[in-house]
C-alpha cells in the first residue's frame, strides 16, 4: 500500500497478477471438475477492484481540485459506496460449507487467493484516501474518520450477507435499505445478529488496517535510514 503508485505501476501490476493467479486457480479447479465452481467469485473480485480504481482517480482529482468540488465529492461518494465490496469477500468463506469434501482443500486455496486480493485492494484504496485526509486534517480527526468508514463497511457487509442488499440498491431502493437498517438500530435487542456480525468484522478490519498502516510506515522509515 504505497503512498504513491510505484514507477511503472509495479504495485498495480502485482495486484493484477494476483488477480490473474486467482482466476487461473479457479479455472483449473473448474476444468478438473468439468463445471464452473464458485461463479460468484468472478463478479465479486471485479467489484473489489472498483474502490481501488476510484481511490486512484480521487487522488488525481485532488491534485487539480479541492475536495469540496463536485468531482471530488462525487468520486468520494462512489468510492465509499463500493469500498465494502472489497471487504465483503471475507464472508465468501461461508460457501466452503457447500464444497464437496474431496475439493475442500483446493477450494480453500482458491477462496483465500480471491479474498486476500480483495483485502489488498480495499486496504490500498483506504490507504490512499487516508493519506489525502492526513494532508488536510489532524491525525486524531483522520483516525476517527477511518474508523467510521470501517464501521460503515462492517454494517454494509451485514446488509449484503444477511439482508442481501447490494451497492446498486443505494440508488435503486435507498428507502428500503434505510428502513431495514434503521429498524435494527432502533431495536437492537430484537436483532442481536446485527451485533454478532458487525462487531467481529469491525474488529477484524480495524486491527488488520492498523497493522498494515504501521507496517508501511515502519518500512518507509527503514528505507529512508538505508539511504543515509
Amino acid at each position: 500500500m504505497p503512498t504513491r503508485t510505484l514507477p511503472g505501476g509495479h504495485y498495480e501490476l502485482g495486484l493484477g497478477l494476483l488477480t490473474v493467479a486467482g482466476l487461473g486457480l479457479l479455472l483449473v479447479q473448474s476444468a478438473a471438475s468439468r463445471t464452473l465452481l464458485e461463479p460468484y467469485l468472478l463478479p465479486n473480485i471485479v467489484l473489489a477492484w472498483v474502490p481501488f480504481i476510484l481511490a486512484v482517480w480521487l487522488r488525481g482529482t485532488l491534485r487539480r481540485k479541492v475536495w469540496s468540488s463536485w468531482e471530488g465529492l462525487a468520486v468520494s461518494a462512489a468510492w465509499l459506496a463500493f469500498l465494502p465490496n472489497s471487504f465483503y469477500m471475507v464472508s465468501d468463506f461461508i460457501h466452503l460449507a457447500e464444497v464437496d469434501t474431496n475439493q475442500l482443500l483446493t477450494s480453500a486455496v482458491v477462496f483465500t487467493s480471491f479474498i486476500v486480493t480483495a483485502l489488498l485492494l480495499g486496504y490500498s484504496s483506504l490507504y490512499l484516501v487516508h493519506i489525502e485526509l492526513r494532508r488536510r486534517l489532524t491525525p486524531r480527526a483522520t483516525v476517527m474518520i477511518i474508523a467510521l468508514i470501517l464501521f460503515a463497511c462492517s454494517v454494509a457487509i451485514y446488509l449484503g450477507r444477511d439482508l442481501r442488499w447490494n451497492t446498486w440498491d443505494v440508488l435503486v431502493d435507498p428507502a428500503g435499505m434505510l428502513f431495514d437498517l434503521s429498524s435494527r438500530l432502533l431495536h437492537p435487542t430484537q436483532y442481536k445478529q446485527v451485533f454478532a456480525v458487525v462487531a467481529p468484522f469491525f474488529v477484524l478490519l480495524g486491527s488488520l488496517y492498523v497493522c498494515a498502516w504501521q507496517g508501511v510506515r515502519t518500512l518507509g522509515h527503514a528505507n529512508k535510514s538505508d539511504l543515509l
